[in-house]
């Protein structure tokens, strides 16, 4: 039976939020035992490898050449971020990093969507100021031995620069048209030949133990499932929301990182995850 979708992206936002934040802490954590690079450049392949078979299991079109264009600089700038983004989840906690990457990689994008197609309704707008004030709360740094010498949480200046990248992947697929998930499929391997170029120039050792090419594994199957889902929602409704919703992935991080990790999950943090709860609704109903 053919694979059809249905016509709310919002939905669709939602659901990729839940794939980005398992598929983050699924990453986060693997790269812990692994080099970031050769972690991330074997999760693309497997990410870029199950798109494909879907692909052509559905028989789905190719894009047109404008919309691979902007896939692959999506895929090369995408792919970077994340092994960047990777390594930060690694270097300090998770419940820190993630949302400042998320921070970043959502205003960029918004601000921009906001100039050129105007401002969205006052719901939107209430709905995208709670979710900045969720994702400030899921930021709050907290003292836990996890800073480096000069007072700034590990990763913070890694997962900086994976936001500014995140953001220009949101920006260079809202850009496509076309099957999703041949857009995703194209935008992966091609962010698996950044990754192996870094891979190759830096001389990394090739081999991942057993557990990380399981774990490299679960997370590319699910950050391409949550980037197919991100497409969709891009190229059927406005990028500021698509962004923004999608932005919440963390809520998602920290979850998994206070019960499996066990991190430290203040009462902030909780608000946080209230006020994410309550923005969604608030941005769909715009």
């Amino acid at each position: 039976m053919p694979f059809s979708l249905p016509s709310t992206p919002v939905a669709y936002s939602i659901a990729a939020v839940f794939l980005w934040g398992a598929s983050d802490f699924s990453g986060g954590y693997g790269v812990r035992r692994a080099n970031a690079f050769v972690f991330t450049a074997f999760s693309h392949f497997c990410a870029f490898s199950l798109m494909l078979l879907i692909s052509l299991g559905e028989h789905a079109p190719l894009p047109s050449r404008a919309s691979i264009m902007w896939s692959v600089l999506a895929g090369l700038l995408g792919g970077v971020a994340l092994a960047l983004f990777y390594r930060a989840l690694a270097s300090g906690q998770m419940g820190l990093a993630a949302p400042i990457a998320a921070l970043i990689g959502a205003a960029i994008p918004t601000l921009a969507d906001i100039a050129l197609e105007g401002a969205p309704s006052r719901w939107s707008i209430a709905g995208f100021t709670l979710a900045v004030l969720a994702i400030w709360l899921i930021t709050r740094p907290e003292p836990q031995g996890n800073n480096d010498a000069t007072g700034h949480p590990k990763g913070v200046a890694m997962a900086a620069l994976a936001g500014v990248g995140f953001a220009a992947f949101y920006m260079c697929m809202h850009q496509t048209t076309g099957s999703p998930i041949f857009v995703a499929a194209i935008g992966r391997i091609a962010s698996f030949v950044a990754t192996a170029v870094v891979v190759i120039a830096t001389g990394a050792p090739l081999a991942l133990e057993l557990p990380s090419i399981g774990i490299a594994m679960l997370a590319g199957f699910l950050d391409i499932s949550g980037s197919a889902l991100y497409i969709y929602a891009s190229q059927r409704g406005r990028l500021d929301e698509a962004v923004v919703i999608t932005s919440l992935y963390p809520a998602i991080t920290v979850l998994l990182a206070r019960i499996v990790l066990k991190e430290h999950f203040s009462r902030w943090k909780f608000v946080g995850l209230l006020a994410a709860l309550a923005a969604v609704p608030m941005i769909a109903a715009g």
